[in-house]
């Protein structure tokens, strides 16, 4: 169906930060299939890991104990400050299960009807719970009526809090850094004042790492570099290196809401994607990947306001890690399509904002050729 604008662009081959297409066109991937392959394409561990239980076993379902799922499940509770897990397939479901969570919780502990407070300009996926949490009306139009139980708040905005906790709702649901909505990210006085208020008042603290967990700001979660505790974290995109897989973490308090039956996904964690998650997360957590990240971070940064210095159309550069938004005047995807001549692969962030999301293993001879292909791009874009 016609719900994507592809670029005409065939790729056939992966490996590490580089592309390959149907004509042997080799393209320096900025993208990371949007902050997928953090890892790079075709991580060796994981290839490895993959292989292996490709020959063994693919499917068994969730009625039976999945030995690769409990792993998984015991290392990223035991990398963060919650405690059980739930496996599904994508960033959606794993949103789609933590409205849930927080509904089931409400409902049992004050028997109320449950609100979560979401953010404008928010993003948390494309069914209709997590369209009608989403803060973005270009998501919402076309699909009313929403579902009920959403309120929408402004992001960064102290003066907002005292209206949420005069709405007194169930949950807050929210990313750290907003991707989709322009790389924005929260700021620290305004998390340490949210956190306070939903401490004082009970509200649960929903935290969106589908695009900022896994190593992607630099830590593996991006609520550790804020300093607070969250109540449930959703995470997908990077947990697999490229293999469907979402998770939601909850605190075990929280988590026990859940009973046989009240949620389930046929797929979800299954050993394939389990092998992957699996391999994925013991990478990140015994390499020195996320050191990498952080290097190649300040690398980037160091570039990108030289480039600032140079194209006054250039707005501003925002982000943390290797999740950074370029803001300009103009339309963004024009740059994008100049950087695709260069071979250079990039994504936007709404349409005055190019994002770069890098593998997180991205080397300095990579970063150098990031340079000059962007300096090219963005001196035809000045000239056009």
């Amino acid at each position: 169906m016609n719900t994507y604008k592809r670029f005409p662009i065939n790729f056939v081959e992966g490996k590490g930060s580089y592309l390959w297409d149907d004509m042997g066109t080799k393209f320096l991937d900025f993208t990371s299939g949007i902050a997928t392959c953090n890892l790079g394409h075709v991580p060796e561990n994981v290839m490895q890991a993959v292989q292996h239980q490709l020959s063994r076993l693919w499917h068994t379902s969730n009625l039976f104990p999945i030995e690769n799922q409990e792993k998984l499940a015991n290392l990223l509770t035991s990398q963060s400050c919650l405690d059980q897990a739930f496996f599904c397939n994508s960033g959606a479901e794993a949103n789609e299960a933590a409205i849930k969570l927080v509904r089931a919780y409400s409902k049992a502990k004050k028997g109320n009807n449950p609100v979560i407070a979401a953010f404008s300009q928010s993003f948390h996926g494309r069914t209709m719970a997590t369209v009608s949490a989403t803060g973005q009306e270009k998501i919402r139009a076309g699909f009313e009526p929403l579902l009920e139980g959403f309120i929408h708040f402004p992001f960064n905005d102290l003066n907002a809090l005292g209206r949420i906790k005069d709405a007194a709702p169930a949950a807050v649901m929210l990313e750290l850094i907003q991707g989709e909505g322009g790389v924005i990210p929260a700021k620290q006085e305004w998390i340490d004042e949210l956190v306070k208020v939903c401490k004082e008042e009970d509200i649960l603290l929903v935290v969106d790492e589908v695009q900022t967990g896994m190593g992607r700001t630099g830590t593996l979660f991006a609520y550790e570099q804020y300093c607070f505790e969250p109540d449930i974290v959703t995470l997908a995109k990077g947990l697999g290196s490229g293999f469907p897989i979402g998770a939601m973490l909850a605190k075990e308090a929280v988590a026990t809401a859940f009973q046989p039956g009240s949620h389930g996904s046929t797929f979800g964690g299954n050993p394939l994607a389990s092998a992957a998650g699996l391999a994925t997360v013991k990478e990140l957590t015994t390499s020195t990947v996320l050191e990498n990240a952080i290097t190649a971070s300040e690398s980037l940064y160091t570039i990108l306001l030289k480039l600032q210095s140079r194209f006054p159309f250039i707005k501003s550069i925002r982000g943390k890690g290797l999740l950074i938004g370029i803001e300009i005047e103009g339309e963004a995807g024009n740059i994008i399509d100049s950087a695709q001549q260069e071979n250079l692969l990039l994504v936007s962030a709404g349409p005055q904002v190019v994002r770069l999301l890098p593998p997180l293993t991205i080397t300095k001879d990579e970063i150098e050729d990031f340079e000059e292909k962007f300096s090219i791009a963005l001196e035809r874009y000045m000239e056009a």
